[in-house]
């Protein structure tokens, strides 16, 4: 359940209250990586000490622990509360940590992406002339500037054949 922020300033000392103003809405997207990595363990800390002054809270009023002392002040409802309020900090740094994560590598891909298709794209075209020719022993043969003629292979010898067909018919006639 989320707390207020005016709920959390009555909850929360000065310094606590700077700690977590920096994990709220605005302020947290002005806050590098490294800061909120850093504030990551302190906001643990701070939850975990809140949880155990609860849990020997409850345990006080149910009769089965000593009091801790006067630095403790408060109910366990109270302490639970605090803990709350440290605990939605830290799920606040939490996901913006894994905003910026997911924001890098997205990035990372998409130049990765670009990269490959750059290098695609060089591919289709060749980088240099061929070589030509090179100094070597004896003649060489060179190449032809005619243009290849594809024949399709139905069409070889249609012509001796026709050539066979007429002289044929003509023979035919003389005889």
């Amino acid at each position: 359940m989320s707390v207020a922020c005016k709920f959390e300033r009555s909850l929360l000392s000065h310094e606590e209250q700077e700690t977590i103003r920096l994990t709220h809405h605005p302020a947290i997207y002005s806050v590098e990586a490294a800061e909120l990595e850093a504030m990551r363990p302190r906001l643990r800390k701070m939850r975990d000490k809140e949880r155990t002054v609860g849990r020997h809270k409850q345990r006080e009023s149910r009769g089965k622990a000593e009091a801790r002392g006067a630095s403790f002040p408060g109910t366990a409802k109270q302490a639970s509360e605090r803990k709350q309020v440290f605990a939605a900090a830290l799920k606040r740094v939490n996901t913006e940590l894994k905003r910026l994560h997911n924001l890098a590598t997205r990035t990372a891909h998409v130049e990765a992406a670009r990269k490959a298709l750059a290098l695609h794209r060089a591919a289709n075209f060749t980088a240099r002339p061929p070589a030509g020719d090179t100094a070597g022993e004896g003649m060489a043969p060179k190449p032809s500037e005619r243009r290849k003629k594809i024949v399709a292979g139905a069409k070889i010898g249609r012509v001796s054949q026709a050539t066979k067909v007429a002289q044929a018919v003509r023979d035919a006639r003389a005889g």
